[in-house]
């Protein structure tokens, strides 16, 4: 069985790492969307919202499970029997930065793999840090997050 985990804060989720889960879902017998813990990011959303949040939004892929850790990546995915991690990229800056952790994964643990996955073009301006600051100036994210997402944000985020 081909076990893959995709890692990261989603905070929120956002349209783009549901084209990215859709798409790598299609590659895998079973993709774990790990929700982890960044002590360098101050979230929106705790990570039992985080984790609902993507649960609800991801619920159309069958062969998806949400899940949530803290510590070291190459630890959580011998826990879960994966031995690839799945990472999206928008541009070459995320390329750039993806490209050195996969290094220094493979450095740490020269059993995983990372594949990348670029976005839809259609999203590849979206990021979670941008979505928060729209919606904290009162711009419109419709369109940009899954509906129940924007609604959470909607209620969370305090406008300037």
């Amino acid at each position: 069985m081909r076990i893959a985990v995709c890692p990261g804060s989603f905070d929120p989720v956002t349209n783009g790492h549901i084209d990215i889960f859709e798409r790598a879902s299609k590659l895998f017998d079973v993709l774990i969307i790990a929700v982890f813990h960044n002590p360098n990011k101050k979230p929106l959303f705790d990570m039992a919202e985080r984790v609902e949040l993507l649960t609800l939004t991801t619920k159309h892929i069958p062969n998806i499970r949400i899940d949530s850790f803290s510590g070291l990546l190459n630890e959580y995915a011998h826990q879960q029997n994966a031995n690839i991690i799945v990472r999206g990229l928008r541009a070459l800056s995320d390329f750039e930065y993806e490209f050195q952790r996969a290094l220094l994964i493979k450095k740490i643990d020269s059993t995983l793999e990372t594949v990348f996955i670029m976005t839809s073009s259609e999203y590849s301006f979206i990021s979670s840090s941008g979505i928060k600051e729209l919606a904290s100036f009162g711009g419109c994210i419709t369109g940009l997050v899954p509906k129940g997402v924007e609604d959470r944000i909607g209620s969370r985020i305090k406008k300037v």
